[in-house]
């Protein structure tokens, strides 16, 4: 029988284990909002997670991006810079 988690890269693992982290501050956020059931209380809880969010996007990103900068040309890669550069432009107020 062959093991499956050997064939994981490194990179790989830490983006799911961000995701993996995020979703669980975000379950716990509703969780807590349930539970003091108050409308102040859950936008209090909600600014709090404002940070959280972009926070784990963009290292996500930046640990995917040294995980295949070694398998992409630099032009390949200022293009992707480019276009999360966009991005954080696009969800700006």
């Amino acid at each position: 029988m062959k093991a499956w988690f050997y064939s994981f890269e490194m990179a790989l693992l830490a983006m799911v284990g961000l995701r993996v982290l995020s979703g669980l501050i975000e379950l716990t956020a509703a969780g807590l909002m349930l539970r003091f059931n108050s409308v102040e209380k859950a936008v209090g809880l909600n600014a709090m997670l404002v940070i959280i969010g972009p926070t784990i996007f963009i290292t996500s990103i930046a640990i995917g991006l040294v995980g295949m900068s070694d398998r992409l040309s630099l032009s390949k890669l200022g293009f992707i810079a480019a276009g999360v550069l966009l991005i954080l432009i696009g969800i700006r107020k």
